[in-house]
C-alpha cells in the first residue's frame, strides 16, 4: 500500500461538494485525479493541480482509492457499472445521498465486483470540508476504515465510523439533518411571527441561539435518555401542556395570516399523545406516536 498519508485519491463527481473534496486532496497533498460528466467542472481543480481524467475508466485506473459525490445512485452506477470490472482491488467510498437500501445495495454491488465499500456523509456545507472539527459519518467496511483513517479524515477531522452496516451512516445522516430542518423551519416560523408585527428578524437571533443552547440542547439530551430507558416521568414540562401550547401556536399564527404548517404536525402528535392517556409524560415520549404510527400509536 502507499504511504497512508499520501495516498493517490480519484474524485469521480465535481458539483460543489465534490469540487471541495477534490481540493481538500489538493490542500493536503495527495496526487488528485478528478472526473466529471461535464468536463468543464474539472477546470479550475485541474489548474490548482489536479489531474484531469479524460474518461471514467481513467479516473478507476488512476487511484486505489474513488471518492464518489454524485448526484444519485443511479447516477453512481451509470458511471461505474460500464468500468465495473476495473473495480475489483479498489476501495470505493461513496458520499452520495441516498436512504439506507440504497448504501445496501451499493456495498453488495460494489463487493460483487471485488471492490471494497464504505458509505460515507460529508455533514458540513462545501466550504468545511477539510476542517478538523467538521462531521463525516462511515458505515460499511471496517477494514477500509482502519486502512485509510488518514486519507478519509483530510475530508473532516471528525470523521466517525458508525458500524459494519453501510446504511447506518444514512440512518444518523437524516436523524441530523431532520433536526436541523425542523428546527430552521421553527426559526423561519418565528421570524414570520415577529416580521408581521414589524420587528426584524435579528431582533430574536440572539434570544434563539441562547435558547438554543441553554434550553433545548439538554432537552434533546434529556430525551434521548427518556428514550433508551422507555421511561417518560418528568416534573419539568409534559405533553398535556406542551398539546395546548401547539394548539395556540397555530391559534395565533393563524389570527397573524402566517401558515400554521409547521407547527400543526406537532400539535397533532402532541394531541394524540395527550388523548391516549399519556398528558403527564415528558415531550419525549412523543415517541410512541411517531415510530409506531397513528394506526397504533395511540
Amino acid at each position: 500500500m502507499t504511504d497512508e498519508n499520501c495516498v493517490p485519491v480519484s474524485v469521480i463527481g465535481l458539483g460543489m461538494m465534490g469540487s471541495a473534496l477534490a481540493d481538500a486532496y489538493l490542500r493536503a497533498g495527495h496526487r488528485t485525479t478528478v472526473w466529471n460528466r461535464s468536463a468543464a467542472r474539472a477546470d479550475a481543480l485541474v489548474g490548482r493541480g489536479a489531474c484531469r481524467a479524460e474518461t471514467a475508466t481513467d479516473a478507476v485506473a488512476a487511484s486505489d482509492v474513488l471518492v464518489v459525490c454524485v448526484t444519485d445512485y443511479q447516477a453512481l452506477y451509470e458511471i461505474l457499472e460500464p468500468v465495473g470490472a476495473a473495480l475489483r482491488g479498489r476501495v470505493v467510498v461513496n458520499l452520495t445521498s441516498g436512504v439506507p437500501d440504497d448504501a445496501r445495495a451499493a456495498e453488495r454491488w460494489a463487493r460483487s465486483l471485488g471492490a471494497e465499500y464504505l458509505d460515507g456523509y460529508v455533514m458540513a456545507v462545501p466550504p468545511g470540508v477539510g476542517l478538523p472539527q467538521t462531521l463525516l459519518f462511515y458505515g460499511g467496511s471496517r477494514k477500509v476504515f482502519d486502512a485509510y483513517g488518514p486519507t478519509l479524515r483530510v475530508l473532516g477531522g471528525n470523521s466517525v465510523y458508525i458500524g459494519e452496516d453501510p446504511g447506518l451512516a444514512s440512518l444518523y445522516d437524516l436523524a441530523l439533518l431532520g433536526i436541523l430542518w425542523s428546527s430552521f423551519a421553527g426559526a423561519l416560523h418565528g421570524f414570520a411571527m415577529l416580521t408581521s408585527a414589524g420587528v426584524p428578524a435579528g431582533a430574536l437571533a440572539p434570544f434563539a441561539e441562547s435558547w438554543l443552547t441553554h434550553v433545548v440542547v439538554p432537552g434533546i439530551g434529556q430525551a434521548a435518555r427518556h428514550v433508551d430507558a422507555g421511561r417518560y416521568a418528568t416534573d419539568v414540562s409534559t405533553v398535556g401542556l406542551n398539546a395546548l401550547g401547539l394548539a395556540k401556536m397555530v391559534q395565533a399564527s393563524e389570527s397573524l395570516g402566517i401558515r400554521p404548517d409547521v407547527m400543526v404536525p406537532i400539535r397533532d402528535l402532541l394531541r394524540e399523545r395527550a388523548e391516549g392517556g399519556h398528558g403527564d409524560e415528558a415531550l419525549a415520549s412523543m415517541i410512541e406516536v411517531i415510530r409506531r404510527g397513528p394506526e397504533t400509536g395511540r
